[in-house]
């Protein structure tokens, strides 16, 4: 019997399909690396039974980026960046997702992609591909490798994609390597030079990146533009005349507006005055409609979500992928809001009608359907629609509002116009024309379900009729001022984006989310987003040095190529080269221009040597340094003029502790009492001294043979959990004593309130750990002999059990984003750089470990 392997893009969505396919008698079983497999037998086209094994990724197998050469920003030039070779690294390397890929594929003679359909999922079609090229024979023809298209997650949609298999499109997988290739060179090469620059010369910036990127700096210019609008705004004050008339008593408009000259108001004013009673001159009445909405794509959902629901289009997009992958809505992604002619808007309709939220309009709309808008198709998938009905206590609060609204408006769309009367009527008062509009209901049409945008109150219209007389109760000249322009919105700048071209359905919220995250913009009430003076500052120096950098005309350009590239009308490697060109000539002239932009930095920043305070000693100059705490924090030695990176949390001077190496002092990081905590070097956080030791490493990484902090000293055993780290003392919060995993983030508290304690030389005989030498004061003892004194191992002593407490550190996980993310090695782990003959090589038993197991799950 021949096999199939099937792959999907999330292990829910492979659980799904599985049981879908399967028809519910699939097995499972579960991998190491999260990604469960589902096997089951069935007819797959012309090959009778086969067997079935369908499995999952988790996204992207494989990113891009610069080999290792190339990683370093101290000594790489960014200007290499444009040219330096690039090679595919898994995106997460824990997973090993290649080897499970390569592992499941074992045995079988073809290949099914469930992957996404767009081109993201093409591209990660031919990762996958790639990753078991050399398992299943023949993988890259169409007669052993096919994709499924599909729009929702339904037993019709599934299996109908499983009846009409189609191939991978080699053109749109090779778009996003254009796109993935371009982003990183350009927006590497300018956000390490512009990172290193401005961060080596003021303390108060509050960014750890100063970042660009071909769609984000145009995304923050549309922010700054409208700040510059409102800021370089001039009121106006203008006048105009208010009418009083009729009973009941109606307030009428003036026909011209308004006028910005005082004294043309008055002379015009007194020319009113003159009339005691104005002619109605006409009085006409029409039914006028608000056309219901088109159906519903991915960049007004996320409109709606930011200006109706204040829920951010990154976190809608989030809340839309989960409502995807449970069956509940269709493919959230896509361009389209045409329903396509062979849509089963009944059956969807039929669907909503038990609800108890909103059944009774479903069922009031299925006696009364309209035909849809006609709207745009793009060829990719149909509009978000519906798939399965939710109830309110299925999910939180945020993901109801969201699936409801998509309900909502997708009964609105089959829903009859809003309709309503408008009466107006047009006065003369000697040469000057009034008016007066009263709307009136007639049919509130899609409002039904759209509730919240309701038509309002009728207005009431006095009974004018034309030809008559009536009697002017009040004329006033009435002043005010023309008023800025506000800020951006979200959902203003995602019509901005989408028009000018600046990145795709997909990407648009990652892009507005990275300009909240770099601190460039802040979201205030009513999602408006205030540029920061950070944010202010970068724009307007690209547009002293190269307007282009941050007008959205470059990116539309190279979104055009990359469109022609997916159509397969351009050549990729010519479009890689025009803009790689392009781009690299403008970041030399953005170098060679910098002291431009550094003007505006320069007045709006305080200086490195005026930032901070003074902390602790260089170990070059010995004068002190300064401690600056904003983002990125680090220490600043003005008279070397030389920055040190530090971790974010807690750093304070260590005693009087020097390295061995630099004779910089040493600082004791923390994240709290119940956190992870250690020793480190300023200089060797950001210089590690051992080829075995990583880039931001305390001294519980470092290999000294013979300083006291370092981990050859201070290391107990390998770590209960974790493969790679050590467990190592922590000395800096004594007589509070605790061992820490220098890789993960597992403590251990032990020996509250001891005095001294030293790792021995000798090690335990059951586990291997080294032994340890704990001394408590005569009258503190906690020793259940009242000895002053033990020696023994952490794990295995009895002396030593009530003494040892374990848990897992809080918010450790940030130790190490001191700064950018550069590259470098992993920490010394139990079977390499154990200085001393493997000295930290031991671990605890398996019965000691799987307590300490047990404790942490």
């Amino acid at each position: 019997m021949k096999s199939v392997l099937m792959v999907a893009e999330k292990p829910s969505l492979a659980a799904s399909l599985a049981g879908i396919l399967s028809n519910g008698r699939c097995t499972a079983k579960r991998g190491n690396n999260g990604c469960s497999t589902h096997e089951w037998t069935g007819p797959f086209r012309n090959e009778g039974n086969v067997h079935f094994r369908m499995t999952s990724v988790c996204g992207h197998v494989m990113s891009l980026d610069f080999i290792s050469k190339y990683t370093s920003w101290d000594k790489v030039d960014p200007v290499q960046l444009f040219d330096c070779p690039t090679e595919k690294k898994e995106c997460n390397p824990k997973q090993q997702m290649r080897s499970f890929l390569s592992h499941e594929a074992r045995g079988c003679d073809y290949l099914v992609l469930w992957l996404d359909c767009d081109k993201e999922g093409e591209n990660i079609c031919f990762e996958v591909m790639d990753a078991v090229q050399h398992v299943i024979h023949n993988v890259y023809s169409k007669n052993v490798t096919y994709r499924a298209h599909f729009s929702a997650i339904t037993d019709k949609d599934i299996k109908g994609a499983m009846e009409s298999l189609g191939h991978p499109n080699e053109n749109e997988a090779k778009s996003v390597d254009a796109r993935q290739e371009l982003d990183l060179r350009i927006g590497c090469a300018f956000t390490r030079f512009q990172t290193k620059f401005f961060q080596g010369r003021y303390g108060d910036l509050d960014s750890s990146l100063i970042s660009y990127g071909p769609c984000q700096t145009p995304t923050l210019g549309f922010c700054v533009k409208r700040h510059d609008d409102i800021q370089l705004f001039k009121p106006e004050t203008f006048w105009y005349l208010q009418l009083l008339a009729g009973q009941p008593e109606v307030t009428l408009e003036w026909a011209r507006g308004r006028v910005f000259k005082k004294n043309i108001a008055i002379m015009l004013l007194n020319r009113v005055k003159e009339h005691k009673e104005a002619t109605v001159e006409s009085v006409s009445s029409k039914e006028a409609f608000k056309s219901k909405p088109q159906a519903l794509n991915t960049v007004e959902l996320m409109r709606i979500c930011s200006s109706g629901l204040g829920i951010g289009p990154f976190q809608a997009m989030q809340i839309a992928e989960r409502l995807y992958t449970q069956g509940y809505i269709s493919y959230p992604r896509t361009e389209t809001n045409q329903y396509p002619e062979n849509f089963d808007l009944h059956a969807v309709l039929r669907l909503l009608q038990p609800s108890g939220d909103f059944g009774d309009e479903a069922r009031a709309i299925s006696s009364d359907f309209q035909t849809p808008r006609k709207g745009k198709d793009a060829g990719d998938h149909p509009p978000i629609t519906p798939m399965k009905l939710g109830q309110r206590n299925d999910f939180d609060r945020d993901t109801w509002r969201v699936y409801e609204f998509i309900c909502r408006h997708f009964m609105g769309t089959i829903s009859r116009d809003l309709k309503y009367r408008t009466t107006t009527a047009k006065l003369k008062v000697g040469l000057e024309t009034f008016t007066c509009t009263a709307n009136v209901l007639l049919d509130a049409g899609f409002t039904k379900v759209m509730t919240w945008q309701a038509f309002g109150k009728d207005e009431a219209m006095p009974p004018f009729v034309q030809g008559t007389q009536v009697a002017i109760n009040d004329v006033r000249l009435a002043e005010s001022q023309t008023g800025p322009p506000d800020y951006l919105t979200e959902a203003e700048l995602i019509t901005l984006m989408e028009q000018h071209g600046i990145g795709t359905d997909a990407s648009i919220p990652v892009h507005i989310n990275n300009i909240c995250q770099r601190n460039y913009v802040k979201i205030e009430t009513g999602r408006k987003l205030i540029p920061t003076t950070l944010g202010i500052v970068l724009v307007h120096g690209y547009q002293k040095i190269d307007p282009e950098l941050v007008l959205p005309t470059m990116r539309s350009e190279v979104e055009r190529m990359l469109t022609l590239i997916a159509k397969g009308s351009a050549d990729f490697n010519d479009v890689l080269r025009h803009a790689i060109k392009i781009f690299k000539l403008k970041f030399v002239y953005f170098v060679q221009n910098i002291a431009s932009m550094d003007m505006l930095f320069e007045s709006s920043f305080s200086p490195l040597a005026e930032s901070g305070k003074a902390h602790s000693r260089c170990g070059k100059c010995r004068r002190y340094m300064k401690y600056i705490q904003t983002k990125p924090a680090r220490l600043y030695c003005s008279h070397c003029d030389d920055n040190y990176t530090l971790p974010n949390g807690n750093v304070k001077v260590y005693r009087e502790f020097k390295c061995p190496l630099d004779d910089f002092g040493l600082l004791a990081f923390s994240t709290g009492v119940k956190g992870r905590s250690f020793p480190f070097c300023p200089y060797c956080y950001n210089h590690p001294p051992f080829r075995d030791m990583p880039k931001f490493g305390g001294c519980n990484t470092c290999t000294h043979p013979t300083c006291p902090h370092s981990l050859n000293t201070l290391g107990i055993s390998s770590c209960v959990e974790c493969e790679t780290g050590v467990l190592v003392l922590d000395c800096t919060l004594s007589p509070t004593w605790k061992l820490g995993c220098n890789r993960c983030d597992v403590i251990i508290n032990c020996f509250k309130g001891a005095t001294k304690i030293t790792v021995e030389e000798n090690k335990c005989s059951e586990c291997g750990a080294q032994l340890v030498n704990v001394v408590y004061k005569s009258d503190k003892s906690k020793f259940k002999d009242g000895s002053e004194e033990k020696s023994g191992c952490v794990f295995c002593s009895s002396e030593f059990s009530h003494l040892v407490e374990k848990h897992r550190a809080v918010a450790s996980r940030q130790v190490r984003s001191g700064g950018p993310s550069r590259g470098g090695g992993g920490a010394a782990g139990p079977g390499a750089g154990n200085a001393r003959g493997g000295r930290h090589g031991g671990r605890p038993p398996k019965d000691k470990m799987a307590q300490l197991a047990a404790y942490f799950v």
